[in-house]
């Protein structure tokens, strides 16, 4: 099989080519569950065939391999406060029609307690060709993630900003873990998610430094021509220049138990992506990190999430993780300023809200069940930040 037949590096060329810097999409996966027990329960299929029909939530509810997840997606916003009003719009859809059903909607990392011997499979071709190709791989994979888009024009730069941000992940990862807890087991990890996730997949965790798009198009066409993969999708790179949009894709953060954080996380993220922007543009000396430095804090972050530490490389020197949130918005003060982006993130992360009530005496359904109360009272309805005037005001 030819390159271009399964993927089109023309066309995405093009298609960055006429891009616009700073659109935003965001990609937010729930988990479904049993409002009395909190057990995964496999309704994706009646959850998004539910009648009375909504063209907007039909058109943003998306599926995410097992039938116990729901993905709901904004859709192109001309930046992230439009995104943001679309997303709180098509949360409130999908909760308004979770709860009609009497299913709860949930946001962590990983479900505490489930097996993952016992998931179900949504059953269409391009599913059965994941599972096919993946076997033990995708039947492991319970896990739940936010994902964010943002628009970069050029594809040269698209490719500058995914390897300006591979250091920076292990940064966001710390600041977004939100998942102690898999199979029963309290893991002592503070993302087993990402554990789970991006050291079982293939092509996945943080990508090499490609340097140019002429070298990541090339390796495209050679994992095509290879018969290693047959769509762009099965290339699962926590950062990645998405080719059907246009876009780089940022997929390292575990779900969010609350929508203030799911939404400073994303706000963050966008002002990461445009200042790595920026700086290319502008020549800002860029030596990248070898993998093998990006790994370590990486499994810094995994392991401790904001409680541990992580490396400034160039210091030679650990800083507390809890610092990782004002490093980059230290770093990103020039674009947060022009595009009106302040995060405000909360003293404790989710892991370390999870793991706190354990450590007060709680058993780990009632640390959980806080945790899926936390999803329920936020994500229904726009979320209202200090200064908001009312719903109609998108700042974050």
């Amino acid at each position: 099989m030819g390159a271009d037949a399964a993927i089109d590096i023309d066309a995405a060329t093009a298609l960055y080519a006429d891009g616009v810097d700073g659109t935003v999409g965001l990609e937010e996966e729930f988990m479904l569950l049993d409002p009395d027990t909190l057990d995964l329960v496999p309704r994706f299929e009646e959850l998004r065939d539910a009648t009375p029909q909504d063209p907007v939530l039909d058109a943003s509810i998306a599926g995410e391999l097992i039938r116990t997840e729901v993905e709901i997606r904004s859709g192109r916003g001309v930046d992230l406060a439009d995104a943001i009003a679309r997303q709180r719009d098509h949360r409130a859809r999908l909760f308004a029609r979770a709860a009609a059903l009497d299913i709860a909607l949930g946001a962590t990392g990983t479900h505490p307690w489930d097996d993952y011997r016992d998931q179900q499979f949504i059953d269409t071709e391009h599913y059965r060709r994941v599972v096919e190709g993946l076997r033990w791989v995708a039947r492991r994979n319970t896990t739940f993630s936010l994902h964010v888009h943002v628009g970069i024009r050029d594809a040269d730069r698209a490719i500058a900003v995914c390897d300006r941000l591979r250091p920076v992940l292990p940064m966001l990862l710390a600041i977004s873990a939100n998942s102690p807890f898999v199979d029963g087991v309290e893991t002592g990890l503070h993302s087993i998610r990402t554990q789970t996730f991006t050291k079982t997949f293939p092509r996945c965790g943080v990508p090499d430094h490609f340097g140019s798009w002429q070298a990541f198009a090339d390796y495209l066409r050679l994992l095509v021509d290879t018969d290693s993969v047959q769509e762009y999708t099965q290339v699962w790179w926590s950062v990645r220049p998405h080719i059907a949009f246009g876009t780089v894709e940022i997929r390292i953060c575990d779900a969010q138990s609350t929508a203030a954080e799911s939404e400073a996380l994303a706000a963050l993220i966008v002002a990461c992506a445009l200042q790595a922007a920026r700086d290319h543009d502008e020549g800002r000396p860029f030596a990248p990190p070898p993998p093998r430095l990006v790994e370590e804090n990486l499994w810094r972050a995994i392991r401790d999430g904001r409680s541990g530490r992580l490396v400034d490389w160039d210091a030679r020197a650990e800083y507390p993780a809890s610092a990782a949130a004002d490093r980059l918005l230290e770093w990103t003060a020039p674009v947060r300023a022009e595009q009106g982006i302040d995060p405000v993130f909360p003293a404790l992360n989710g892991a370390q809200r999870l793991i706190g009530r354990i450590a007060d005496g709680a058993s780990a359904v009632e640390s959980f069940s806080a945790a899926v109360a936390e999803t329920l009272t936020t994500y229904p309805s726009p979320v209202v930040v200090s200064g908001d005037t009312g719903d109609t005001d998108q700042r974050t």
